[in-house]
């Protein structure tokens, strides 16, 4: 709790001031939240941010918006991940800045930050700083980019929670409704309606997210080929494994690979 009081401490002591912090804390914290809206970028590998309800991934070359007063809490376990956060003071903005959001950083994001890479610390109102960081949040509005779509809902519905957990290390079997239904002692109608009415999210969906997070994993944390990743998460053909992969990310798994 000593690091968690530090850190909101340091973000919330100076109300009007933008910071910015390179040191990669919020991982070993507990859920948490500020009186500043937080800009998350992520390089290098995957981050995972959760929420009361839902389970947020950030990958590489992309970012996150919290508002302000939301509570999270940030975890990550890829060796080469780097990660910027920026802290802005409530203007009142609204629209963009109110709801949570993932984005991917643009070639314009990207030569902004990259002139602020030595910045750390608070810049105050009246510095050509504070001026530059207020401009670079402004501009995120009126990008337009489409939102990173991979979320997980979460439920504190024990049963549930018993398959989901059963998934991660099957993903390479065939996981339908019908034989998950028969091995947890239910019937298909009852199942289909657990995961709607408790995630609001239907089977198919839900392990369809689930097969392409662990692929973003794979990829970023091993040296497996896209073949390998393919059957190693359930898919049987790398055609059916890309246009899934690209329908969720808006990317292919080669371009996730390199960051492009």
């Amino acid at each position: 709790m000593k690091i968690l009081n530090e850190l909101i401490n340091i973000v919330d002591q100076n109300p009007d001031s933008i910071l910015v912090m390179r040191q990669q804390t919020e991982q070993r914290l507990p859920a948490h939240q500020h009186n500043k809206a937080q800009l998350l970028l992520v390089y290098g590998g995957i981050a995972y941010l959760q929420t009361d309800e839902k389970d947020y991934y950030i990958p590489s070359n992309h970012y996150i918006w919290i508002p302000k007063n939301y509570q999270h809490n940030l975890m990550f376990n890829t060796k080469d991940l780097y990660i910027i956060n920026i802290y802005f003071p409530d203007e009142g903005a609204g629209g963009f800045y109110d709801e949570l959001g993932i984005y991917p950083v643009s070639k314009l994001l990207a030569e902004m930050l990259s002139f602020s890479e030595k910045w750390h610390g608070d810049y105050c109102k009246g510095t050509w700083e504070f001026e530059f960081l207020l401009t670079l949040k402004n501009i995120l509005s009126k990008e337009n980019l489409k939102k990173f779509s991979i979320q997980l809902p979460t439920t504190d519905d024990q049963r549930l929670n018993a398959i989901i957990d059963s998934f991660k290390n099957r993903l390479n079997e065939n996981l339908t409704l019908e034989s998950t239904a028969k091995q947890s002692g239910m019937s298909v109608r009852s199942l289909t309606r657990l995961f709607q009415t408790k995630l609001h999210i239907t089977f198919i969906q839900y392990l369809k997210m689930l097969r392409i997070i662990r692929a973003m994993e794979l990829i970023k944390d091993t040296d497996l080929n896209m073949t390998e990743i393919t059957y190693e998460v359930g898919y049987s053909n790398i055609s059916a494994f890309s246009n899934n992969f690209q329908q969720l990310t808006n990317m292919r798994p080669t371009q996730f690979k390199t960051g492009s």
